[in-house]
């Protein structure tokens, strides 16, 4: 009896204004609440991750300008393009355990603020060999995502993280579409209004992002919380938390198969959207002859996408997880990333800008909603081991982005934009297939159920 009245004490803490189960994660998602510490720790894990994707492809949109003033050649560009994603691999794998150990506010933050003077270093970029080198560095801060989506796991119960984690990525990555829009503006008032010669006003433009950056993580040191209980170092401190030898985190995580897996598929759904991200404003502008602005704002719809339909695949995930179980979960990524691989193939074959246009709309809503059901599953790989899951997850995205961006657009390609696209949806055929050797003892897999008792104890041990 008295347990029973220990556990409700916990369930209804009058500290949270949100429902909690017995770990005091939220059991339901309120998007437009401020409630602490639940809600404020999306906000801040969304627009933080916001930043750092406005930052990263603030400079596709002033691609033109930069290379005229730089001499850039296309290699050069597709070799920047391969740049910005290769130092996000690396940092979103140390990114996985760093979470671990340090919690998600002080990663994310201090990641955050390490970048933030690269971003501010593009004003003084003088050489092709400079422009390759800050776009390698500015990428690094796409690590956050990794951060962003471990602070979700653990602020939200498994009914509503799928959900959580799809809505905070989904925010953050208009980001990338915004940025599209916001830049060229910027630009635009210094040399028009402003009267600022054009080859000074590219480079001034990227003190905005710098110190937005630097704002938002600053308020995730200042305002956010790593758990509904407290931060990991005071949990550690009062040993709630069982320490835990980083080696053998990192370790069980490796082995988990499944993590690599969805490092496999998520490569070829959010890597193949940051790669369309990079290419997509100047393939409009080269082939369909639209001007700068119209080629930004065409290119900022495919990002500002993210607003709905990465949240939409984590709903789908919540939702088919709650009806069907696993097979559900992994039924639903399949079939969303297949058809957003037909839709890639049509979008390279279509031959007028509305068409286009029309296509490119839909496929931004599959590909997106691919990503939010990926991470409706990560959150169930390991609990032990859930940061390396999620830097595996992550950095298979943007090593999904390198292979595309230098196999298909690094500028000695032997294909034409259009045929490059279209083959991008073919890998994202091919390699969304392994999802169907995902299978977990406790929940099945997609083509059989479970083979443990749910409750037994002992399985998480093995996580």
């Amino acid at each position: 009896m008295e347990q029973k009245q220990s556990n409700s004490e916990i369930d209804q803490s009058p500290n949270f204004s949100i429902a909690v189960d017995y770990d005091q994660k939220a059991t339901e998602f309120r998007p437009f609440s401020l409630s602490s510490p639940h809600m404020r720790a999306f906000h801040l894990a969304w627009l933080s991750l916001f930043s750092c994707f406005f930052s990263t492809f603030a400079i596709p949109p002033l691609l033109e300008v930069i290379r005229k003033d730089l001499n850039l050649t296309e290699t050069d560009i597709g070799r920047a393009g391969i740049a910005s994603f290769v130092g996000s691999i690396f940092s979103r794998l140390a990114m996985g355990p760093a979470c671990d150990v340090f919690g998600p506010r002080v990663a994310s933050a201090t990641l955050s603020l390490l970048t933030a003077p690269v971003v501010l270093s593009t004003c003084l970029i003088s050489s092709p060999q400079g422009f390759i080198l800050v776009r390698f560095l500015i990428g690094f801060c796409l690590a956050n995502f990794v951060a962003s989506q471990f602070w979700m796991s653990c602020m939200f119960s498994g009914c509503v993280v799928g959900l959580a984690n799809g809505f905070a990525a989904g925010w953050a990555n208009v980001g990338s579409g915004l940025t599209q829009l916001a830049m060229p503006l910027v630009y635009s008032l210094f040399t028009s209004c402003l009267n600022i010669p054009s080859f000074i006003s590219w480079r001034i433009a990227f003190i905005f992002p710098a110190i937005f950056q630097a704002v938002t993580a600053i308020m995730v040191l200042v305002y956010g919380q790593d758990l509904p209980d407290g931060n990991y170092k005071r949990k550690k401190i009062t040993g709630h938390k069982p320490s835990e030898n980083i080696l053998s985190i990192v370790l069980n995580g490796l082995k988990n198969y499944r993590g690599w897996i969805l490092g496999i598929t998520y490569g070829f759904c959010f890597g193949v959207e940051l790669t369309t991200d990079n290419i997509i404003a100047e393939y409009y502008y080269e082939r369909f002859h639209v001007n700068i602005d119209v080629a930004g704002g065409i290119a900022a719809s495919f990002g500002v996408a993210n607003c709905m339909s990465r949240p939409v695949g984590g709903i789908i995930s919540d939702k088919m997880g709650k009806r069907f179980g696993m097979r559900g979960r992994l039924w639903s990524l399949w079939v969303v990333q297949t058809v957003a691989g037909l839709l890639c193939i049509l979008l390279g074959r279509v031959n007028t800008v509305g068409v286009s246009v029309l296509v490119m709309a839909c496929f931004s809503l599959f590909v997106q909603a691919a990503s939010g059901l990926t991470f409706g599953i990560v959150p169930f790989v390991s609990k032990r081991s859930l940061g390396v899951i999620s830097g595996m997850t992550g950095s298979g995205g943007t090593l999904g982005a390198v292979i595309t961006q230098f196999l298909l657009f690094s500028g000695s390609s032997k294909f034409s934009t259009q045929t490059s696209i279209s083959i991008m949806g073919l890998l994202m055929l091919v390699f969304t297939l392994p999802i169907t050797l995902i299978y977990f003892p406790k929940w099945g897999g997609m083509f059989c159920g479970s083979s443990i008792d749910e409750d037994d104890e002992n399985y998480h041990l093995l996580d």
